[in-house]
């Protein structure tokens, strides 16, 4: 079975990408922690107007659906309080924000976070962020599905390049909580 590596001529660990990404990822990747050494983050250059999920499959092979994974940032609300989250399934699902991620952040009412929020408080690019460097007061649900997949294909924290991770380092990745179900078909 292919690896997202498989899809790209120039696949590089992402410590000599660091001038690529945002701030907060590169100070996530220098503080790395966990059983998956840092090397084997990889980093891969991509064109900005293709960093869709869509576009960029339909570039690179459709098959990459089933190993790319999207970062989506909600907004959970119980009385004044707002928890931002940030939440990763498989690209070839959505987010069940209205059920799993509702009950986990114990929130009356979840939505997608506005984008000048998520864009703002995340110090990343829409269309590109990334669970790796969020901040640490928001909580990190991973869906079970990408914690168990060999290599995830996600952002970089720039509409430019993608970051190849092992699942099971975005599970370990500091404030994540696994979740069965939290994409949805």
């Amino acid at each position: 079975m292919p690896v997202p590596m498989d899809a790209f001529d120039d696949v590089r660990p992402a410590l000599e990408c660091l001038d690529l990404l945002p701030e907060p990822v590169v100070a996530a990747i220098r503080d790395w922690r966990g059983s998956v050494p840092v090397e084997e983050l990889r980093h891969v250059d991509t064109d900005p107007a293709i960093a869709d999920t869509a576009p960029l499959v339909e570039r690179y092979g459709s098959w990459l659906m089933e190993q790319s994974a999207n970062c989506v940032v909600v907004a959970g609300k119980r009385g004044g309080e707002i928890t931002l989250a940030a939440c990763v399934v498989l690209s070839h699902t959505r987010v069940d924000v209205n059920g799993v991620v509702r009950r986990q952040l114990g929130a009356r009412k979840a939505s997608f976070a506005p984008m000048d929020k998520a864009v703002g408080d995340s110090g990343m690019e829409y269309g590109g962020i990334t669970p790796i460097g969020l901040p640490a007061d928001w909580p990190l649900l991973v869906d079970a599905a990408v914690a168990d997949t060999p290599y995830a294909l996600i952002g970089s924290g720039s509409r430019r390049g993608k970051l190849i991770v092992p699942g099971k380092a975005l599970a370990e990745l500091p404030g994540a909580t696994v979740l069965e179900g939290l994409g949805v078909a």
